[in-house]
C-alpha cells in the first residue's frame, strides 16, 4: 500500500504540480501570455521529474503527498492572486 500510494503521489500530485507551475507563471509575468505558457511548459517537465523523485525519496507517504500538494497550493493562490491584481477575467 505504501508504494500505490508513493506512485499515486508521483502520478497524479506531480502532474498538478507541474499543472500549477504552468498556471503560475502565466498569470505573474509581464510577458506574453503565450510566451510565459511556452516558458513555464518547458520548465514543467523538469518539475514534473524531479516530484516523481520527491514523491519516492520522502520518508513517509503522506510527506510526500504533503511536499506536493503544498507547493501546489501555493501556485495556485498566487495565481489567483496574480489574476486578482490584474483584472483578468
Amino acid at each position: 500500500m505504501r508504494i500505490a500510494s508513493r506512485a499515486g503521489a508521483a502520478i497524479l500530485g506531480g502532474y498538478l504540480l507541474a499543472s500549477a507551475s504552468i498556471v503560475a507563471p502565466a498569470a505573474l509575468l509581464p510577458a506574453l501570455r503565450a510566451e510565459a505558457v511556452m516558458t513555464a511548459s518547458l520548465f514543467s517537465y523538469a518539475i514534473y521529474t524531479g516530484a516523481a523523485l520527491w514523491a519516492f525519496a520522502a520518508r513517509t507517504p503522506g510527506r510526500a503527498w504533503l511536499g506536493l500538494l503544498a507547493p501546489t497550493a501555493v501556485l495556485l493562490l498566487a495565481a489567483g492572486a496574480g489574476h486578482w491584481m490584474q483584472g483578468r477575467p
